[in-house]
């Protein structure tokens, strides 16, 4: 055994052992190259496969990022698993079904190591490529928007489609747009940044640039969409939660023929004015029997960032659920 992929495996002070015990729910003891992993065997058998996989990637030191992504992809996998004998063995009897989440989906972007890493994300992908308009619905780092942008990189690749088109209402969180120094294009960049910052990720700055002066890549603010017809183009709006049910009408009924039009957005974070309906959370509900339109419902476990990230979140679903407990029992 290697030492040096050894030490980079175990992390400082085997910090990232500790990291695997706490996510994945077993006790890890290391003797120099032995490990003991005491626990369920489910979850046994599935961080011995884990160490296995690090090593092989521990030619230098994990980055937290593949670290994390591979505890999220472990704890997944173990969370599906059917826990009775029963269950398990009427899995095993059932034929594999086509499209299923067990069936790697290959995506054509820079990033060669591009995949679902949940569920949820499996099904997300699978929904994106079968349907015309789908929706992405969740909290912060659950991959909504990349997974939204790869997909597009792909079908722009496989010359599905002719262009990519990505826009976003340029709503305040909490600030005020006008006093932004510049013009327009100046006050609405920071609002579309993240967007430039995935196809930066996946295509590399050059390639980006060339495909904006080619006419093959459009980033702009959602009132710019109005009146025009989108076709042959790979359409994503994103923080759809700010738009209003009027904005996601017209929005909606800009996809032409040949196109394919991705929606996401986060319902618990509005930075409309209270009184305002959010546009998404209005299309959850007019849609949602629409034949020809997917939902996937992201919840913290799909949440791909810091661990801290999906503590968060669980933390404010806590206390909006009990909140809305609360209301209900004095009504």
């Amino acid at each position: 055994m290697d030492n040096k992929r050894l030490a980079h495996l175990c992390g400082n002070l085997d910090g990232n052992l500790r990291q695997i015990e706490s996510a994945l729910g077993v006790s890890l003891v290391r003797r120099q190259e032995m490990f003991r992993i005491t626990g369920p065997k489910a979850a046994a058998e599935r961080v011995a496969k884990l160490l296995d996989t690090l090593y092989e990637r521990a030619r230098r030191a994990l980055s937290p990022e593949t670290l994390q992504l591979a505890l999220v992809e472990a704890a997944s996998e173990l969370a599906a698993q059917p826990r009775s004998r029963k269950a398990r063995a009427a899995r095993v009897a059932a034929p594999a079904k086509a499209g299923d989440a067990a069936e790697p989906l290959v995506l054509r972007t820079r990033r060669a190591d591009l995949a679902g890493r949940t569920p949820r994300q499996h099904e997300y992908l699978r929904h994106i490529l079968s349907h015309d308009i789908t929706f992405g619905l969740g909290p912060a780092g659950t991959g909504k928007t990349y997974l939204a942008v790869a997909c597009a990189v792909d079908a722009l690749e496989r010359n599905s489609v002719q262009r990519i088109v990505l826009t976003r209402p340029a709503v305040e969180a909490g600030e005020r747009l006008g006093f932004l120094p510049g013009d327009l294009n100046q006050k609405v960049d920071p609002y579309l940044r993240p967007l430039y910052d995935a196809l930066y990720d996946l295509m590399g700055f050059d390639r980006v640039t060339k495909a904006f002066e080619k006419g093959l890549l459009e980033v702009a603010p959602l009132a710019f969409m109005r009146g025009r017809t989108l076709t042959n183009a790979f359409v994503i709006l994103d923080e759809a939660q700010n738009t209003t049910p009027e904005q996601m009408k017209m929005f909606l009924t800009r996809i032409g023929f040949g196109s394919k039009c991705v929606v996401t957005g986060d319902p618990s974070q509005v930075d409309l004015p209270k009184s305002v309906t959010s546009g998404l959370v209005d299309a959850e509900r007019v849609l949602a029997k629409v034949k020809g339109i997917a939902m996937t419902h992201f919840t913290s476990a799909d949440v791909v960032r810091h661990p801290l990230v999906a503590r968060i979140v669980e933390a404010y679903e806590a206390r909006t659920a009990a909140l809305s407990k609360s209301k209900g029992g004095a009504a």
